[in-house]
Parts: structure tokens; C-alpha cells; sequence
């Protein structure tokens, strides 16, 4: 048998590797257009394919009280045609391109891109700039699109019983922050919700100034940079309008609720209120945070498997997560679905105790040592894709950091110490930052169907 440091050694050895190559993939190359709109080029001539995105730093978080789920209303209403183009010829141009394209919305941001063969960037880009500067929102368009939205809540949503329990568990969990409004709305905000309202959002947020160009493939920042003045530099910017910090209270006091929705098996869901990244080189606990979040459940040998679902049968089904990048407040979960004679009670102890269990014992270096070579290998592996690097590269900027701070991260994740785990396992899980939603399953009724037409997410 190999002895576990030799192992342990190798898996390190093999981390580094990976994260060289990783940081070594492809040349970003930026630059920040008269008005005010940054581009960055990705270079990688592995194929002759480009992606392009546009990303405007407006989401969910954005939003005030009555007018929830505009931002992906808009998403919607930006392929309904602009004063050249009629409704779907967006869509039909790229499919003419032999291109893919798509939309998303979340708490943070909202995002278009196309994927297509480079000699074909030029057309994407002046079909994006042209509905940046020009688009039309006619009252018709929009009332046949807001049903198809309403229609996307109840089938993602209202129709979905862990889909409620998250969404309680966020209007729940805050109290001032705008993330305890899901990013799809309120169902009475959308049925209230005008075309105006749509429109007000477009002139206040889809500038130039407030958006954010990545093109990643087999391109050059010449050629990119000159096709970006001709179509996006041509869009006068307009100033934003203030940001408020809608900074969350101190929380005092663990917080239970429960959701009665239509489901076959009972379900738990925990939110702690962690830190999340603010500045990279400064901080600590968010990576150790990460690195406890892997441990957890990075795969099927992740502890929450291994402990609480494939030996102890607690659960059929668990699971950890954080997510440190964001411009809102952060959560860290524990949920979990409990195995026949379980309940959700010995679903959330069995979860907790995983983490009591790190605070009092630590963590095996050799485990770490796994865990964080996984991790690494996994974001590494992320970059083999053109689209995948301009997702982590705009994911990065719009939170407002740097592109290339990623590679300052994977550092930094890779510098987390057994002992670092163990200190945010102890500080940070008690019960006065905890809010728990609990689901209480009721009859079943048959789905509605499939998804409504016109749902554009991936």
C-alpha cells in the first residue's frame, strides 16, 4: 500500500500542474471603449469558432419592491425586434449562421451571447449593438411575452416544490436585501407589470457604460477591438442612476419557516449568512469557506455522501453549496431529502453534525490535499471551452473584480490550510445566522406540461 503523504504528495504535484496549464491557456486582452464600455478579448486558436457576450451589470439585485422580475422580463422583450428588425429575426439570423445563442437573468446580471464560426463575428456583433441602441417595445409584443413569463414561474417555480422551498428560504433568509425576491419576479409584480416598466428598465440600465463585451476564440484584439468602435462605439452612453447598498441587518436569531407545496417526498433546506469575497488578495474565510463546501460535496466521495446518505441512510439525497463571487450577501447551504423512516429533523442534524464534526476533528491533510486538486482540476478543466472562459471571465468583472483574478483565486484555494477549514467550520454556523425552510408535502397533482414556449434559459 502507498503510504498516504506520498499520495497526498502526488495529488499536490498534480494541482500545480493543472493549475499551470490552466493559467497558461489563452491571452486576455482588454480595453474600455470612449464610452465607457470595457472589452475583453480572449485569444485561443484552438478551433475557428468565437464566442460573443454582452453582459449588462443589472439583474434581480437592481430591482425595488412592485416591480420584481423586470430584468428578466427584459431579457425576454430583447428578441421582439428593433426599429430594422421584426420580432425573432434575431434568432432566425443566428440560426442562418449555423450559430447558437441564448439569454440569462440572475440576481447579479443579465447576459446575451452567440456562438458561432468566427467569420461571422462581424454580423453578431452589429445584430447585439443594434438592440443595445434600437430596440422597440410595442404594448402587443410585451403582453404576449409577460404570459409566457407568468407561464415560466409556475412551471419553474410554482410547480416545483424545492423551487418554493428556495425561494421562501430567500424572502425568509433577508429582510433589506433585494435577493429575497426571486430573479423570475413575484407572481403579482408580473401580472402588474406594463410595457412602461419594461422600457424604463432598458433607458436606465442597457448602456454602454453599464455593459460589458467578451468575444473568447479565434480572434485577434485588433480585429475585435475595430469591429467593437464600429458597432458598440457608436452608442452614445447615458449616465446610471445610483446604487443603493440596501446592506442587510444583523440577523438574531435562527429563523424557521415551513412550505406546504404539492410533492412526493419531504425536503430540508438551511441557508447560513456567510461573508462573501470582497477583495481578493485581503480576504481568508471565503476561500476556506470554499474549500469546507468541497469537502462537503464536491463529488460522491464528498462527506455529505459518503456519511449521511451511503452509510447512515439518513438521506437519499443531500447536499452543501456556497457560492462566493456575488454582489449581494452570501449563503451557505445544507438540504437534504431523507431516506424512508427519516424525517427532515434527522436530515438537518445528520447535516450539521458534518460540520461540528470538521470543527472539532479538522480535516485530513490527505483529504484536503484531494479535495483541492478536484476543485482546481475542475475550474481548470472549465477553460478547455472558449464559451467556458468567457463565463468565468465576465462572471468575474460584472461582480466587480478583475478577469484575471481567477488565476488569484485558484492561489489562493490552493493555499487553504486543514486548519483554516476547520476555524470557518467553528465561526461561522451557529444558530443566529441560520434560516431553515422546511417542506411539508401535500397531494400530488399531474404537471401542467411541458415548458411554455418562448422559455429561452439554458
Amino acid at each position: 500500500m502507498i503510504p498516504r503523504r506520498f499520495v497526498a504528495a502526488a495529488l499536490l504535484a498534480l494541482l500545480h500542474a493543472l493549475y499551470a496549464a490552466g493559467a497558461a491557456l489563452a491571452q486576455t486582452t482588454e480595453r474600455v471603449l470612449a464610452n465607457g464600455m470595457k472589452v475583453l478579448v480572449i485569444e485561443d486558436h484552438r478551433a475557428p469558432t468565437v464566442a460573443h457576450m454582452v453582459w449588462y451589470r443589472a439583474g434581480s439585485i437592481d430591482e425595488v419592491n412592485g416591480g420584481t422580475g423586470v430584468a428578466h422580463v427584459l431579457e425576454h422583450m430583447m428578441f421582439k425586434g428593433t426599429r430594422d428588425l421584426p420580432a425573432g429575426e434575431f434568432s432566425r439570423r443566428v440560426a442562418a449562421m449555423g450559430g447558437r445563442e441564448n439569454a440569462f437573468t440572475s440576481r447579479d446580471y443579465t447576459g446575451y451571447y452567440q456562438q458561432v464560426h468566427r467569420s461571422r463575428l462581424a454580423d453578431v456583433m452589429a445584430l447585439e449593438a443594434d438592440r443595445m441602441a434600437n430596440l422597440v417595445l410595442s404594448k402587443e409584443e410585451f403582453d404576449k411575452e409577460i404570459r409566457v413569463v407568468m407561464e415560466e414561474r409556475r412551471w419553474r417555480t410554482e410547480d416545483r416544490a424545492e423551487s418554493l422551498v428556495y425561494e421562501q428560504l430567500m424572502a425568509a433568509a433577508f429582510t433589506a436585501s433585494p435577493y429575497r425576491a426571486p430573479v423570475v419576479g413575484w407572481m403579482n409584480d408580473l401580472e402588474a407589470m406594463t410595457v412602461d416598466d419594461a422600457r424604463d428598465w432598458y433607458e436606465r440600465w442597457y448602456t454602454p457604460g453599464n455593459a460589458l463585451l467578451v468575444v473568447a476564440g479565434d480572434v485577434t484584439p485588433a480585429e475585435v477591438f475595430e469591429l467593437a468602435e464600429r458597432t458598440y462605439g457608436r452608442i452614445a452612453s447615458r449616465a446610471l442612476p445610483p446604487r443603493k447598498p440596501q446592506l442587510e441587518p444583523q440577523q438574531r436569531g435562527v429563523r424557521r419557516i415551513w412550505v406546504k407545496a404539492p410533492a412526493q417526498n419531504p425536503y430540508v433546506l438551511m441557508g447560513f449568512k456567510v461573508p462573501r469575497l470582497a477583495d481578493v488578495a485581503a480576504d481568508g474565510d471565503v476561500y476556506a469557506l470554499e474549500v469546507l463546501a468541497a469537502v462537503l460535496d464536491l463529488d460522491e466521495n464528498g462527506r455529505i455522501t459518503r456519511n449521511v446518505v451511503r452509510s447512515a441512510r439518513i438521506a437519499n439525497s443531500a447536499g452543501a453549496g456556497y457560492d462566493m463571487v456575488a454582489r449581494g450577501p452570501a449563503l451557505f447551504t445544507l438540504a437534504g431529502t431523507p431516506s424512508e423512516g427519516r424525517s427532515t429533523e434527522d436530515v438537518e442534524r445528520a447535516l450539521r453534525a458534518e460540520i461540528a464534526r470538521i470543527a472539532d476533528q479538522g480535516v485530513r491533510e490527505d483529504e484536503l490535499q484531494r479535495v483541492k486538486t478536484q476543485y482546481v482540476a475542475s475550474r481548470v478543466y472549465r477553460r478547455d471551452s472558449v464559451f467556458g472562459q468567457a463565463m468565468e471571465a465576465a462572471g468575474l468583472e460584472i461582480a466587480g473584480f478583475r478577469h484575471d483574478d481567477s488565476d488569484r483565486i485558484l492561489e489562493r484555494i490552493r493555499a487553504v490550510t486543514a486548519e483554516q477549514v476547520r476555524a470557518v467550520a467553528r465561526k461561522y454556523f451557529d444558530e443566529d445566522t441560520l434560516t431553515v425552510a422546511t417542506l411539508l408535502p401535500q397531494p400530488v397533482e399531474p404537471r401542467r406540461g411541458p415548458a411554455p414556449a418562448g422559455v429561452r434559459h439554458q
